[in-house]
């Protein structure tokens, strides 16, 4: 038995022989896209190191690839070249294809025997409308492949440095989307604004001042730490840093695709923050007055 104030040693030649056979990706897995059939693929948060291996091989074999403005430009480029490429992103301000026209577009594609994929930023099953995509095909009987991604939350949020639970900060996380209506909000405020809890609000940008507003009435603290993560894992990313009382300021700054992280474990990024992008880490911090 070795003692504590040594380390036993292994043998490391069959290691680094095997190290010295870098396998091609395309043998890894045995998934087979078949004609007709739609793969619904998560593109993760944006690092092209984050797509699955299923996902890049699903991508290499399909006739059409769907994607939305998510999905980042390294992750096209894998497509091949003779892929059809079909843009059905939504986007503020911007030509957005409506949802019941990408349902058809898929139903379409595989109906002509074409090899489907439809690519989403994220995973799509987490505020990504991909159950209601194969529900569609569902009820047309055509047969489909579900790849999870790496979502905003978890990949952005690991990027800047922020672990979304931790004992001595927080017990739960808890996803919500900001597309909420002051009118129509269902949203149990008291439960988001729960203290030792992160709350990671995607797509929030634009209601930053209305979510700002619930949560402090209905408890959290207004010094509470807050990020907003802008293209989280991409090399552009930028980390806006402050307090719950300033998020609606600070979202002036920040541009979309960007998540909005609220909680204690936050204040833990100065000290675990470890990606930097290419040219510089671009973190933003504003000091309360």
């Amino acid at each position: 038995m070795a003692s504590k104030d040594t380390i036993s040693h292994f043998p490391l030649s069959n290691q680094h022989a095997q190290r010295n056979k870098q396998a091609d990706l395309n043998t890894v897995g045995q998934s087979i896209l078949g004609r007709g059939e739609v793969a619904l693929v998560g593109a993760g948060p944006g690092d092209v190191e984050l797509l699955t291996l299923k996902a890049l091989r699903f991508l290499q074999q399909a006739d059409v690839v769907l994607y939305d403005y998510l999905v980042s430009d390294d992750i096209i480029s894998l497509v091949p070249s003779d892929t059809i490429l079909v843009c059905v992103g939504k986007r503020a301000g911007h030509h957005s294809v409506p949802q019941e026209k990408t349902n058809q577009l898929l139903l379409d594609f595989a109906l002509q025997g074409h090899r489907v994929v439809r690519i989403k930023g994220g995973d799509p099953f987490i505020f990504g409308r991909g159950g209601e995509e194969l529900e569609v095909l569902a009820e047309a009987g055509v047969s489909f492949h579900v790849v999870p991604g790496i979502t905003a939350a978890a990949g952005a949020t690991a990027y800047a440095g922020i672990p979304l639970t931790h004992r001595d900060y927080a017990q739960s996380a808890m996803f919500i989307t900001g597309h909420l209506k002051a009118e129509s909000d269902q949203m149990d405020w008291s439960t988001l604004a729960r203290g030792n809890q992160t709350l990671v609000i995607y797509m929030g940008l634009m209601k930053s001042d209305y979510i700002q507003s619930q949560l402090i009435e209905h408890g959290r603290h207004p010094n509470t730490p807050i990020a907003i993560i802008e293209r989280g894992t991409q090399s552009q990313q930028k980390v806006f840093k402050g307090q719950l009382a300033e998020l609606a300021d600070l979202a002036q700054d920040a541009e979309s695709p960007s998540l909005i992280v609220v909680g204690e474990v936050v204040a833990l990024s100065e000290k675990l923050a470890w990606f930097e992008t290419q040219a510089s880490q671009t973190t933003t911090q504003r000091q309360s007055a």
